[in-house]
């Protein structure tokens, strides 16, 4: 229709020039109508447009529609005609079903249903900042993709249910969750539109697992670039130039990361530890990082610790033992606290040790191989190597012969050492729990102070006597020396077993000796109802065997009076005496 019409306003946004008609833009703008208005007594009216939202393309659009020209309305277009249309003011005051009612219909009936599309439009708020989210468009579509994701785990938690043989209803943990794909998603989002995503999606209860695996896949996309900025072979840092966005994610994910253990890999947590030291994070963030990886120290490995020293504090050393020292001391705290606990939750365990003691030997096994790998560096000071072997406590070794090896690769890296230094080192040996090779190799090492040697040879010789005793078991001297090596066994026993597990171990003998104890009283009883059944039975019958035999004899005495009417009476009398004295004594013997 204006095709042969000449045009009687021009508009400029952006350095571009659009020759338009009056009529059309001020039916449906209340923006333009307002400055033609203005401009009433002229013909031919030259306007520009400032900071109109999506520049040029998005006042394109926004006038074919004035002039009725289709076209479609895409996830890739919606943000800046919504923001647009809000700036021209193209609302339903000036025209029926214009183009504000039209992005608002699509964005609430097309995009808020589609967790794709509404990644596709935070993406394109991001030019459209502060007018998107004072229009509310990025907080709804982040809410619709929380909601939507959480719908997704739902409904796949519901997939994985089944029956098992019993009939009971479970949740079969091996098939894979398939209610975690938008992770990959929205790892294209911006920082702090993510860091708004992520915090939604907490508040609306999505697992940690899934958060967790989302801030690992968003980290390595965006800082996988700075994995060369540390140069291993020169030690030394390349040149960093413009730090700060990568500075910013690091503190960004450290700060969303979930409060339940293992929700991330330890490795991870590592990995944001040494970016947050190469980049100079903040000291809260890295304090952070310390005390989560201390609560979990026990999975790590020898590579997770051996943190590179990327800011040399003077004096020179290749590992940053500083920070494993502060995330030992996180870790012997978290353990004291949980052995401050009342004494009945803690020493009711029926175990021999419990999960913290496990973790601590772990722990142990650890530092041990930290300390030999970091002392050959000729730079570490001796303090810095006590601190690490002293954090933990003495029963969390039971083998001492790690942090033997270690102290004797320091001792060598070390020669100019002082022999108080020398001392003060090898104080940290138990040498009564040193293995048989390392205890052979302990008294040859000329790098021991004498008196250590001497303590070596001592208990290698108690060991020695003690072998001989178990391959002679008839020497007189066996005692002796059995209650010698048990004293030093019984002795490192309690040394390798913390206060809280003797005490639970002493509580569980102890109920097991007063179930014996019952055990036995109830025998007791048995035992004497029975004894007096069985008396009252031998009464009985030796009341009965009594009378039978007191017949017997009777009837003898009857057949001696026939006889002795026949022979003499002086044989008679006696055989009347022996039957008496007969009777008596079965009298007496039933009495």
């Amino acid at each position: 229709i204006f095709r042969d019409v000449p045009s009687d306003i021009t508009i400029e946004v952006n350095g571009v020039s659009f020759a338009l008609h009056k009529f059309p833009l001020v039916s449906r703008s209340g923006r333009i109508q307002k400055l033609v208005a203005e401009h009433r007594d002229s013909d031919m009216l030259r306007v520009e447009l400032v900071n109109v939202p999506g520049g040029a393309e998005s006042f394109e659009l926004a006038a074919k529609f004035c002039y009725g020209i289709n076209f479609e309305i895409t996830s890739f277009n919606v943000a800046q005609l919504y923001c647009v249309s809000d700036y021209l003011e193209m609302t339903e005051e000036f025209s029926k079903d214009n183009l504000g009612s039209r992005t608002e219909e699509y964005l609430e009936i097309v995009v808020c249903k589609n967790l794709e599309m509404c990644v596709e439009v935070l993406q394109q708020c991001e030019s459209l900042l502060p007018l998107a989210d004072e229009l509310k468009i990025i907080s709804r579509c982040i809410d619709a993709i929380a909601s939507k994701a959480c719908a997704e785990q739902i409904a796949s938690s519901f997939s994985r249910l089944e029956y098992s043989s019993s009939g009971r209803l479970h949740m079969n943990r091996q098939t894979k969750c398939e209610g975690d794909w938008w992770i990959e998603d929205l790892s294209v989002i911006r920082i702090d539109l993510y860091q708004r995503l992520i915090t939604a999606m907490k508040c609306r209860g999505v697992r940690p697992e899934s958060i967790g695996a989302s801030l690992v896949n968003f980290a390595q996309k965006e800082l996988t670039k700075k994995c060369s900025l540390w140069n291993p072979s020169g030690l030394t840092k390349v040149d960093l130039g413009s730090t700060d966005h990568e500075r910013l994610v690091v503190e960004t994910i450290i700060g969303l990361l979930p409060v339940e253990k293992l929700a991330v890999p330890i490795s991870f947590l590592f990995g944001l530890l040494r970016s947050a030291v190469m980049l100079d994070c903040s000291i809260s963030c890295r304090l952070d990082l310390e005390r989560r990886i201390g609560s979990q120290l026990d999975i790590a490995t020898l590579d997770d610790i051996l943190i590179p020293s990327f800011r040399h504090s003077g004096d020179g050393t290749l590992f940053d033992v500083d920070t494993v020292q502060r995330i030992l001391v996180n870790f012997s705290q978290q353990d004291d606290s949980e052995g401050d606990m009342d004494d009945e939750s803690v020493f009711e365990s029926d175990s021999p040790r419990s999960p913290s003691q496990t973790a601590l030997f772990k722990v142990a096994i650890l530092v041990d191989n930290y300390l030999a790998e970091i002392a050959p560096d000729a730079n570490l000071k001796l303090p810095k190597f006590l601190g690490i072997a002293e954090t933990l406590p003495e029963h969390a070794r039971t083998i001492h012969d790690g942090l033997y090896r270690a102290i004797d690769i320091y001792l060598k890296a070390h020669p100019s050492l002082p022999d108080e230094d020398r001392k003060r080192l090898c104080k940290l040996i138990d040498f009564q729990k040193l293995s048989q090779e390392a205890g052979a190799h302990a008294a040859q090492n000329e790098r021991l102070p004498i008196q250590s040697i001497v303590q070596v040879l001592y208990f290698e010789q108690l060991r020695l006597r003690n072998a001989l005793c178990c391959s002679y078991p008839d020497d007189d001297h066996k005692p002796a020396v059995h209650h010698q090596s048990w004293r030093i066994s019984s002795g490192a026993l309690s040394a390798a077993m913390s206060p809280r597990d003797n005490y639970a171990s002493l509580r569980r003998e102890n109920r097991e000796l007063k179930l014996e104890l019952t055990r036995m009283r109830m025998r007791l009883n048995d035992l004497e109802k029975e004894h007096v059944c069985m008396k009252r039975d031998m009464v009985k019958s030796r009341s009965r065997r009594f009378m039978r035999s007191f017949s017997k004899k009777i009837g003898k005495l009857s057949l001696f009076g026939h006889s002795s009417s026949r022979g003499s009476s002086s044989p008679s009398r006696q055989s009347y005496r022996t039957d008496s004295k007969v009777i008596e004594r079965t009298c007496a013997s039933t009495d």
